[in-house]
């Protein structure tokens, strides 16, 4: 839900540009790159290159090697009862905490960092129910579930419809966050993005349970 509710929400109140959908990105910046308007295509161009990064930066996190999370764990001593994960959802709130204050005139900036912070939730939650899926994107979820329920149909085997269950189930919930931050952002402008934080506080405050961090 989060992570539809960020893609409408950018593309509603920061000038039409998307934070997830990359692909979006990519095709509106071709587009404008290919008829001379360079000013128009960056704005797509950064988005896509913070979402890169971020993909980066939450890699390093996930193998250990360096991260945010890690410092903020080394430094606060109550930090370390946090799993890795949990602090990847804390610096995700606090950056579209931020977001929530920045003016108009700083909708490049602001897009930036949704990029990036959706970047790093779908680079570290992979995984849901022992099934490989990303929670900011439909398509390669919609590609798992219809496979899924292709071999059911074939084999009758339960797993497989329980695996196309989960896929469309997240589809479904990707479109209520997405439905209803188009709405909010319409209706909320700018700060509409906190309601994006209230769903990661709950996936937080969730996370406390050992069964809700692999």
């Amino acid at each position: 839900m989060s992570g539809g509710f960020q893609d409408a929400y950018t593309y509603f109140t920061r000038d039409e540009v998307f934070s997830n959908a990359q692909t979006g990105n990519v095709v509106l910046m071709s587009q404008n790159f290919m008829t001379g308007q360079w000013g128009e295509g960056l704005r797509y161009l950064f988005p896509v290159l913070a979402f890169a990064i971020g993909v980066v930066a939450a890699e390093r996190s996930r193998v250990g090697a360096w991260s945010v999370a890690e410092r903020i764990q080394s430094t606060f001593k109550y930090a370390k009862k946090l799993h890795w994960r949990q602090m990847i959802l804390l610096i995700e709130i606090l950056i579209l905490f931020a977001v929530g204050f920045m003016p108009g005139e700083l909708d490049m900036l602001a897009t930036v960092l949704v990029s990036f912070s959706c970047a790093m939730q779908v680079q570290t939650f992979r995984k849901v129910g022992g099934y490989s899926y990303a929670s900011t994107m439909c398509i390669g979820n919609l590609r798992s579930g219809t496979a899924a329920l292709s071999v059911y149909c074939r084999e009758k085997r339960p797993e497989q419809l329980k695996q196309a269950l989960y896929y469309f189930g997240i589809i479904f919930f990707f479109a209520i966050g997405a439905g209803g931050g188009g709405n909010l952002s319409m209706r909320l402008g700018i700060p509409a993005i906190w309601v994006s934080d209230v769903l990661l506080l709950i996936s937080f405050i969730l996370m406390f349970s050992s069964k809700h961090r692999d």
